[in-house]
């Protein structure tokens, strides 16, 4: 993982659509609003629906960060 971003962005927004196209993009969201975007050394980009801040916290090992999702969604 290269970095972890927010999906708010025009440029986010025009590198996940040009993932997309390109069979690059893959989609952990369940359906789920997408909250942070990972993109890959391999040029992926992965959409997922866990806050950005909790993902980089779980990367820095700290297993017990709160993930911010709400059960209501």
């Amino acid at each position: 993982v290269i970095s972890v971003v927010s999906p708010d962005s025009l440029p986010v927004r025009r590198l996940i659509q040009d993932a997309k196209n390109a069979g690059r993009m893959i989609d952990v969201s369940c359906g789920k609003k997408t909250k942070s975007v990972l993109i890959t050394d391999s040029d992926h980009v992965i959409l997922s629906p866990i806050q950005a801040e909790t993902l980089v916290g779980r990367l820095e090992g700290h297993p017990d960060a709160d993930d911010g999702c709400d059960d209501e969604d």
